[in-house]
């Protein structure tokens, strides 16, 4: 049982999330507007409507859409209600009730979100009202399916970074399949798909001797480590279909250990029951029960569980890896990529967990636009699953064991997820290289780490202590896992919400005293020096002055 306690509940306030009295996203507000617009964005259409809010009820508010936004401003009710989705983030548009539909605000629309929410709008039955911003909603929100331009592509958004400069990629290439070489004992991290044995048990001379290469460059091992992450009757069954996994006969040097997480269809329902638990109500008399249900901490159990095995070969045991799904971009990035995080101190840093993610999701081609469904109206794609969510989640997991080893906070990778979906850069856009080059993506985009890296104090961790060569092993036991409600169950109200963090918001109070005494120490060191620039007596360094300052810590 996962050690998460019921969400608490403040029952004295139902004041939406999305009540808000200035947007938060780097919006601005053009002079006579009714709503706030990036540079780029072009507004579409407005209607009234009557927003059926899951929390407060009906609020009748005037929609607006635009290229890359849906927008709800309330009417007649104080304080203002502000409803703000980017149109990336929609996932399904229905149309809701019928022309004899009698129901007090049963005829409109039903949105399904790719962030956790679900919205719908009542509208009138008269004349055409519904058809019209079904159509309009529709060809928006999902550009692919109509010809037209992610809204990335349209984007005038100016950032003092350059965040396209995060990831140089020769910079990081060793060999195709190669992920990360310990600095002391030299083993390897390595990656590819499953190999093509199939049913008639087929073999490759050329990739038997290839990982033959790679066990004898490491030079203290008898047998090379591979962590298939599938459960092994899947890849028994892969077999059928020209699959399989590396068989004791074609590679008496490798040892193969299957890790049981499981694909991408499961890892989808999975996410699905969560969400029925969370939104718009939580289950609270069952909350323990219901949460164990969805399996959702189960296998965020299991890919970390996988992650520390791969981490803890390569470290202690000073041993070379190779790690496969059945593609190698899906379970196999997470693992990879986590390994990566537990292993390398340098990925716990902001620009080096962009260059984590640049190098082994994007780089390595994993499916965002399959997974994702970027701009895609096949809602009920079998190739859509929350992988790289999953991958975020554990990352959170780790971040709360190991609260100062980690440079960016939970803001950092919740803004992550909101850009994964939104569309508003081009960081997640398409599934590899070669499309993101034909579309010149890095040329006519901008980068999310344009956004983060223009703002890092909104996205840096307080309490980070930078230590060099620390692996870390976080428990990957259901007793330590929990369910991350600040991303989760975000849009209820009702949760208790910590933000911001009364002992991190006090020591960035802190951080800005020391920052501040700094500045005048170095104020007094220059006035000095220019009083005593002509004297032959040597002025104090900064550490001696620093001495004789005297701080509130």
């Amino acid at each position: 049982m996962a050690s998460s306690s019921t969400p608490k509940y403040n029952s004295n306030s139902l004041e939406s999330s999305s009540i808000k009295r200035t947007p938060k996203d780097g919006t601005k507000w053009e002079q006579n507007e009714e709503i706030p617009r990036l540079p780029g964005e072009t507004r579409v259409t407005d209607k009234e409507v009557i927003y059926v809010c899951p929390f407060n009820g009906a609020v009748k508010g005037r929609l607006y859409v635009t290229n890359y936004r849906l927008y709800l401003r309330s009417v007649e009710i104080d304080p203002v209600v502000i409803l703000d989705v980017p149109l990336g983030a929609i996932a399904r548009i229905e149309k809701m009730g019928g022309a004899s539909s009698r129901g007090e605000n049963s005829y409109g629309l039903d949105i399904t979100c790719k962030d956790m929410r679900n919205l719908r709008f009542a509208l009138k039955q008269e004349g055409h009202s519904r058809r019209d911003i079904f159509e309009i909603l529709t060809k928006h929100a999902f550009p692919q399916s109509h010809n037209l331009p992610f809204f990335a592509f349209v984007n005038e958004e100016k950032f003092a970074e350059n965040g396209w400069m995060v990831y140089n990629p020769m910079s990081e290439y060793r060999r195709q399949v190669l992920s990360w070489i310990h600095p002391e004992n030299q083993a390897v991290v390595m990656r590819s798909s499953q190999p093509l044995v199939g049913m008639s048990g087929k073999r490759n001379k050329d990739d038997e001797r290839y990982l033959d290469i790679i066990r004898d460059a490491n030079g203290q091992i008898s047998k090379l480590t591979i962590y298939d992450a599938r459960p092994s009757v899947n890849a028994v069954a892969n077999k059928a279909t020209g699959g399989g996994y590396e068989g004791d006969d074609a590679y008496p040097n490798a040892e193969l250990f299957f890790l049981d997480i499981h694909n991408i269809h499961v890892m989808r329902e999975s996410l699905k029951k969560l969400k029925d638990i969370v939104y718009p109500n939580v289950e609270e008399s069952h909350w323990l029960s219901s949460l164990e249900s969805t399996h959702w901490l189960e296998h965020i159990k299991l890919v970390l569980t996988g992650a520390i095995q791969v981490a803890d070969k390569v470290s202690s045991g000073k041993s070379s890896v190779l790690v496969h799904c059945s593609d190698g971009w899906d379970r196999t990035a997470q693992l990879t990529s986590l390994a990566m995080l537990m292993l390398d101190s340098y990925y716990r840093t902001i620009v080096g967990f962009e260059v984590l993610v640049q190098k082994e999701w994007i780089s390595f081609g994993h499916k965002f636009a399959s997974r994702i469904g970027h701009g895609d109206k096949n809602h009920a794609d079998a190739d859509r699953s929350p992988i790289f969510l999953q991958f975020i989640d554990c990352v959170w997991q780790m971040s709360k064991q190991f609260p100062t080893a980690f440079e960016f906070n939970e803001q950092f990778l919740i803004t992550i997820l909101d850009h994964l979906y939104s569309c508003r850069f081009g960081t997640f856009l398409y599934s590899c290289e070669s499309v993101r080059e034909k579309e010149k993506v890095t040329e006519r985009t901008l980068s999310t780490w344009s956004l983060i890296n223009s703002e890092k104090a909104k996205h840096t961790n307080p309490f980070y202590t930078k230590e060099l060569n620390r692996a870390l092993y976080p428990v990957a036991s259901m007793r330590h896992l929990e369910l991350w409600v600040n991303y989760y169950i975000r849009w209820n109200p009702r949760i208790r919400q910590q933000q911001p963090n009364p002992v991190e918001q006090r020591y960035m109070e802190l951080l800005a005293l020391r920052d501040d005494y700094m500045r005048r120490l170095e104020e007094l060191q220059i006035t000095n020096n220019s009083k005593i620039s002509n004297s032959s007596t040597s002025s104090a360094s900064p550490s001696q002055m620093m001495s004789h300052v005297q701080t509130h810590f």
